[in-house]
Formats: C-alpha cells, sequence, structure tokens
C-alpha cells in the first residue's frame, strides 16, 4: 500500500507540473474545420497570355470558404501552384486573399507562372489549390481540391531569338533564347547546319546583332556569324556585356 500511494504521489505531481500555467499558455491549440473547395478554374481552361493586354483579366480563382471550429476569426487563403504530378513538393504561391476569391490580371498571372519555373512560350500544365490558415492561432494547413490548368507565358524580359541559315528554321523565324535569371544571360542549344546566324530582338529587324571581327563579340548590326561544321551546338549570349561563346557539343 505504500508503495502504491508513492506512486501516486509522484503521478500527480507530474500530472500537476506538466499542467502549470506556463505549459498550458504555450501550448499550441490545434484548431480543426473543413478545408476551402476550388470551384474555378477548373482543369478544362487553357490560356495564353498576351503581353500586348497586361492589364486585362486572365482568369479568377473562386473557392468555397474553409470553417474552423471556435470563435469566428479571419482565415488567410494562398493560391498554390506546381508543375503537375509533383503532389505539390515545392509549391509556388501565386496569390493570397482573405476573401474567397482572387482575380488575376495577365501580367499578374504572367509573373506568377514565371516565378514558379515555368518556361515561356511553352504549354506549361499546371496544378492549382488553395490552402487555408488562421491567423494568431496554431492551426492545421487546410487544403482544397486540386484542379489541372494549362498556360502560355511570356517572357518578362526582353525576348531575343537567333536566326539565320545555320538554325533549324533559316531565315523564315526565329528561334527563341531561354533566359537565365540567375546569370542574366541567354542560351540555347540546337542542331545547326553550315551556314550563318545572327540574334535579333523581337522577331524584328529593328536591333540585331552580328559579329564583324569573328571574335565573340556582338555590334549592332554586325556581320553574319559562320557556322562551318554541321553538328550540335551551345551558345550562351550576355546581351549587357555584348559577348557570346560557341560551343561544338
Amino acid at each position: 500500500m505504500k508503495n502504491l500511494n508513492k506512486i501516486l504521489i509522484a503521478f500527480i505531481s507530474v500530472l500537476a507540473i506538466s499542467c502549470s500555467g506556463d505549459d498550458v499558455e504555450n501550448r499550441p491549440v490545434i484548431v480543426k474545420g473543413t478545408a476551402p473547395v476550388l470551384l474555378t478554374p477548373k482543369s478544362d481552361l487553357i490560356i495564353v497570355l498576351d503581353k500586348n493586354k497586361e492589364a486585362d483579366m486572365a482568369t479568377s480563382v473562386v473557392w468555397e470558404k474553409a470553417t474552423y471550429d471556435g470563435a469566428p476569426t479571419v482565415v488567410n487563403y494562398s493560391i498554390e501552384i506546381a508543375k503537375t504530378g509533383t503532389n505539390f513538393a515545392t509549391p509556388s504561391v501565386a496569390g493570397v486573399s482573405t476573401s474567397t476569391f482572387k482575380n488575376f490580371t495577365v501580367a499578374e498571372l504572367n509573373s506568377a507562372v514565371l516565378d514558379a519555373g515555368f518556361k515561356p512560350f511553352v504549354e506549361n500544365s499546371i496544378d492549382i489549390r488553395v490552402k487555408s490558415t488562421i491567423g494568431g492561432v496554431a492551426s492545421t494547413p487546410q487544403i482544397s481540391n486540386t484542379y489541372t490548368i494549362k498556360v502560355t507565358p511570356y517572357p518578362a524580359w526582353p525576348n531575343w531569338g537567333i536566326i539565320g541559315s545555320a538554325t533549324p528554321t533559316g531565315w523564315d523565324s526565329d528561334t527563341n533564347l531561354d533566359y537565365d535569371l540567375a546569370t542574366k544571360k541567354y542560351s540555347t542549344t540546337m542542331n545547326m547546319v553550315v551556314g550563318e546566324f545572327k540574334f535579333r530582338l523581337d522577331d524584328s529587324w529593328t536591333l540585331n546583332y552580328g559579329d564583324d571581327g569573328k571574335n565573340l563579340s556582338l555590334e549592332a548590326g554586325g556581320a553574319n556569324i559562320p557556322i562551318t561544321v554541321a553538328g550540335s551546338y551551345t551558345i550562351v549570349v550576355d546581351f549587357t556585356a555584348k559577348t557570346y561563346t560557341i560551343k561544338k557539343n
């Protein structure tokens, strides 16, 4: 009996310590509820964003509100996007709201898609969902259902391309160069034939670059750059420094 009493006293002491005022005050309160329900845009949406219509409405993301048990509070919503099939392993926040909708202009959606790592001039398959949380209280995020949309963004940087008889499309049309946000350089890897090429801006001859001295420096309106051996080439261009490199793979 004495041993039993000692065990009970020890248990009560531990319970009293664990339930002290400071401990209760610092303990997170998990608030339960129901997740938001994404209504639009649905999976049949295909958007080709137009740089000339940046102020126009691209789409609206609309959802049914999330609910939380307890006293009414402000619910914060994040619209998340991710590459289709990645299960939102690395989601990007396209926008936030405390309402049950978020309107996106062409410029806003284009920026959100590019910031998430999607390429311009390519139809990207994008998963979209809504996540809800409440401020001031530790709550488990609630996640909506997912829809998949297709979006083709335009570059938010100058649109440089390569053109010429050495390129796959000849002198008829440009092959767009990829832009690296980190290095601020443009690049492409392509199969080239014996011929010539130049760089030009916005599919126009208004501003174009060639190489007068064949010394890997660029001059406005300069001479065509020759390719003397057919094969796969990687070209990297720095239009700020007016230099380029070209390497046969």
